[in-house]
């Protein structure tokens, strides 16, 4: 028979988790935590009493196995945790139980936990301490040797803490292994922390393995380790699609790009501009920033040009990005891709934007950050930037650079053509021994739009967009053919009699 205690969850209050474990830790049960070296374990175990003394005044208690309390006091202060403080408010306890180098060997099958959670029993009942973390387990299941000793001890050590009536976290070391150690098999929950390389890549996951009796999210999510706040998770596969829908337009900065679009972009929309280097994608991302209205503020996020060089460029086609920024109607952010991983930099935006409210963004260019990102990674950094600016209702304009000059598809618009609402292609085109250039709007979410390539000129005023291509096919592609005058009367007779016919 079941009770309501099976479903009543301790939220943790560590960003992300609680979503993606459907309202936090089961209550009243112990959960482990498994991982490997530097997969965040010690910063979970405190995080999770940190968060519960911020947030809702949940006294708690760090059993310690390895670090001396001195150690840990000083390595997480750096998080904005002054456990020292707490601990004069008798909302935080240490007890240490790591070995120290004068301590006296024990015989193998000797040793039990018995004193030690007796130790934790009476700091428990010291600040009727509601939630309490031990790091790591490990150090202290070498004493025992033998699996059947060690299944008897992690039994004990989950009844007693169950008998305190307290929520807790138990650490563990994880090899990666296939096969399971035995604390996973005894644990009532399994958190699995992983810090894997891939691609040359450090990508940190984390993964629920098992809720005995509670529902929970599947699959890895990743995670970051934010310098003042700890562990930030980032659900990007679980986000809700609850974004609003707005059928407000606004200007592309660029008159002609407005007809093209049926009337300019919509106010939600996040565009996806892609082309070659020199096409002009820089300049649409200013013209965009540039056309700015009465209320409206815009943030750049530059990651292969330094702000003098906008700057220059953008006065070059007759935009004030210095008098724009020190009016506070402009923001540019400049930094190289490789100072921070992908989640990291996921974090820093929206920082920036919870922080300068702009109701336009741009992002140039994604190319820079697929290059520190493997294609798993950069999906989800797409996926979860388009689904934030959505739901913010900030308009967004993304740039990427094809790898060929003359056409051609990109990885980036192989993996996020589908997430984004638009996409405008920006073309090279050889037409008689002359190298031209063409633009198209290829998809526009929720409009009609001109399916025409056509051609444009970039001056001191920046992009005027001219006529339809004719006579050239393979644009888009790169392989240029022209058809004949002949060729031409016969499509156009052909399209000729289909009107006639309608």
């Amino acid at each position: 028979m079941s009770t309501s205690r099976e479903l009543t969850r301790c939220k943790t209050f560590i960003p992300g988790f609680d979503l993606i474990s459907n309202g936090g830790l089961p209550a009243g049960r112990t959960t482990l935590v498994s991982g490997g070296p530097g997969s965040a374990k010690t910063i979970l175990a405190a995080q999770f009493l940190a968060e519960g003394i911020r947030n809702a005044s949940q006294p708690g208690c760090f059993v310690t196995f390895e670090e001396q309390p001195a150690d840990i006091r000083r390595n997480l202060a750096s998080f904005g945790w002054n456990i020292e403080k707490w601990e004069d408010e008798n909302k935080w306890i240490f007890v240490d139980g790591s070995l120290h180098p004068k301590d006296e060997p024990v015989m193998v099958g000797d040793y039990d936990l018995g004193g030690l959670m007796a130790r934790v029993n009476h700091a428990v009942r010291t600040i009727n301490a509601q939630r309490v973390s031990l790091d790591s387990i490990g150090a202290m299941l070498v004493q025992f040797g033998m699996p059947v000793v060690i299944r008897r001890e992690l039994y004990r050590v989950a009844w007693q803490l169950r008998e305190m009536d307290v929520t807790s976290i138990i650490t563990a070391e994880h090899t990666g292994q296939a096969e399971a150690p035995v604390e996973e098999y005894v644990a009532d929950n399994v958190i699995i922390l992983r810090n894997t390389l891939e691609e040359e890549k450090r990508r940190r996951t984390l993964e629920i393995l098992k809720f005995r009796g509670a529902s929970h999210l599947k699959g890895e999510f990743p995670f970051t380790i934010s310098e003042d706040s700890g562990i930030i998770l980032l659900p990007l596969s679980s986000i809700e699609l609850r974004q609003k829908s707005s059928d407000k337009r606004i200007t592309s900065g660029i008159s002609e790009l407005d007809a093209m679009c049926g009337g300019g972009f919509y106010r939600d929309s996040v565009v996806l501009v892609s082309g070659a280097t020199g096409t002009g994608k820089t300049l649409t991302a200013t013209q965009f920033l540039a056309a700015l209205g009465e209320d409206e503020r815009g943030l750049l996020f530059a990651f292969e040009e330094s702000r003098d060089q906008l700057y220059r460029n953008a006065l070059g086609w007759g935009v004030d990005f210095p008098s724009l920024e020190a009016a506070g109607r402009l923001r540019i952010v400049s930094e190289y891709p490789e100072v921070a991983a992908p989640e990291d930099h996921l974090l820093r935006i929206k920082k920036q934007i919870e922080d300068f409210q702009p109701t336009r963004t741009a992002v140039d260019s994604l190319s820079a950050l697929e290059r520190i990102s493997t294609v798993r990674t950069f999906r989800e950094f797409v996926l979860a930037l388009t689904s934030y600016l959505k739901d913010k209702q900030i308009a967004g304009v993304f740039t990427s650079t094809t790898p060929s000059l003359l056409g051609g598809s990109t990885v980036t618009e192989a993996h996020i053509s589908s997430v984004t609402d638009s996409i405008i292609l920006l073309r090279y085109v050889e037409a008689f021994g002359e190298m031209r250039r063409g633009i198209t709007v290829l998809k526009m979410r929720g409009s009609q739009h001109d399916r025409n390539i056509r051609e444009y000129s970039i001056d001191s005023g920046g992009m005027h967009i001219g006529e339809p291509f004719r006579g050239i096919s393979g644009i888009l592609s790169g392989q240029f053919t022209h058809s004949t005058s002949s060729e031409l009367q016969t499509l156009h007779r052909m399209f000729e009699n289909d009107d006639e016919e309608s």
